[in-house]
């Protein structure tokens, strides 16, 4: 009789210390969204636009934590090494998961981190000074073909969207551009607005605000389509580039290994973040309207980067500046 009460007391003891664990709910503390970059930039825009509405729907505090440098290694490095539990997510463009691994040394690859779902998609522009010498994009062309690696063109750094962008600007165009890296866009726009540069390849979200001051100037928009924030702002395509289109896609993402039922919910959560009307007006307002996916989707759009960076890489243009 005392040999059957053993088994049964200790399944019973099993199920007690069990059952607070499993009556938890994800989240049970703040989360934070780490950011790869300097605060100003298109992807610290859409993360403190989504933090507010995140936080409201989680029922928990969501942190904007700011790891800039090595053209957002240092960030990536930090999350991909965080517990996988949710709590530390990384807020990313394709670029330094997939590219800068094919560049750089780096302490991560795609495979370690899970997708979450994308945020947003957010048009890359061409942006000079507004009293500066280059009124157009042909300008800004004839001068960069006239004279070779002489025109300064700053981007958020090396593999970045807005770094391979101007790789695709360069053998697009036929010409040759004295490319300039930093820790992120707003201390390139900083550059471009005191002269120390000539241009900046740009997403909208970050550089709309100083275009609609006059400070800056939008010369082209690096999609396929004029972008109705800049209905006047004609494309590459129509200067000459043909076919020409680079876009910015930005999603979340979550250490490899957390559990799929805390990667759904944060995906629900993001969702529903992404349908809320003042997040909506404001990620249209800075030219990055929001695009909901589910991980699968998001991860998709990843491997596509990957295959498109792998490519890039083969024929020697993935280098650092």
């Amino acid at each position: 009789m005392k040999r059957r009460l053993v088994p049964a007391v200790l399944a019973a003891l099993a199920t007690a210390f069990a059952l607070p664990a499993l009556a938890q709910k994800f989240p049970q503390k703040p989360v934070t969204l780490v950011v790869p970059f300097a605060p100003g930039g298109n992807l610290d825009v859409v993360a403190r636009t989504l933090a507010p509405a995140l936080g409201q729907i989680l029922g928990q505090s969501v942190i904007v934590d700011n790891r800039a440098g090595a053209g957002g290694a240092i960030g990536a490095s930090y999350v991909a090494r965080a517990q996988p539990d949710g709590y530390t997510l990384l807020v990313s463009t394709p670029n330094a998961l997939v590219v800068l691994p094919l560049m750089t040394k780096t302490t991560y690859a795609l495979d370690n981190f899970a997708p979450i779902g994308l945020a947003a998609t957010t048009p890359l522009v061409i942006a000079v000074r507004g009293q500066g010498q280059y009124k157009d994009i042909d300008a800004v062309l004839s001068a960069a073909r006239s004279k070779p690696g002489q025109v300064t063109a700053g981007h958020a750094g090396p593999g970045t969207t807005n770094h391979i962008a101007l790789l695709q600007l360069e053998q697009a165009g036929k010409l040759s551009l004295n490319t300039v890296p930093y820790k992120g866009s707003a201390p390139a726009l900083t550059d471009l607005l005191g002269g120390q540069i000539d241009l900046v390849v740009d997403q909208l979200t970050s550089s709309a605000a100083h275009i609609q001051s006059g400070m800056l100037r939008a010369v082209a928009v690096m999609s396929k389509d004029r972008d109705p924030a800049l209905p006047n702002v004609p494309t590459l395509r129509e200067a000459g580039l043909k076919d020409f289109d680079a876009t910015t896609a930005t999603g979340l993402l979550a250490p490899a290994g957390t559990p799929p039922d805390v990667i759904n919910a944060l995906n629900a959560a993001l969702r529903k973040a992404l349908a809320d009307e003042t997040v909506k007006r404001r990620l249209i307002s800075v030219g990055s309207p929001g695009q909901a996916s589910s991980p699968d989707e998001w991860l998709a759009t990843l491997k596509k980067e990957d295959a498109n960076a792998r490519l890039l890489a083969k024929s020697g243009k993935l280098k650092t500046d």
